[in-house]
């Protein structure tokens, strides 16, 4: 991966929308050399996917919540199942396995706080937790999905 690759990247980044032919411009090339680079960062996994990013408090999403989960349960067979009830949960926007006090930090997102409450009650009864924590986000200062290349 080269420079040229990078503001490929960076331009894609910001908008992925864009037209070949825009991107090119953007980065200093002809449209089918861009196209060909852009299908080998495709291939080699380098851009997994393109979507819209979108507003969630427009779409009556308004609580960010941030879920610190402690277990006493670390088997392969545990965690195999645990990420796969998470992963079936659309609320869930991350979840991370972590090193620390912490094993597990999710981030969820919900209409309001009786949407949680659902949300929480079956996360809970679906596995056994020893300690749950969750922090609620007052305000969204910077939120990107862009990274610094």
């Amino acid at each position: 991966m080269d420079d040229t690759d990078l503001r490929i990247l960076r331009v894609l980044q910001e908008d992925s929308s864009l037209s070949v032919t825009d991107v090119a411009r953007e980065v200093g090339l002809s449209a089918s050399p861009c196209w060909k680079r852009i299908n080998k960062l495709r291939a080699d996994g380098v851009i997994r996917r393109q979507t819209a990013v979108l507003d969630a408090e427009q779409l009556g999403f308004g609580l960010t919540v941030f879920m610190e989960l402690r277990t006493g349960e670390h088997s392969v067979d545990w965690l195999r199942s645990f990420a796969e009830t998470v992963r079936a949960m659309p609320e869930v926007m991350e979840f991370h396995r972590m090193a620390g006090e912490v094993d597990y930090l999710l981030k969820v997102v919900v209409a309001d706080m009786k949407r949680f409450d659902e949300f929480y009650k079956r996360l809970v009864e679906t596995t056994s937790l020893a300690e749950v924590t969750s922090r609620f986000s007052m305000e969204s200062i910077k939120q990107t999905t862009a990274l610094p290349i």
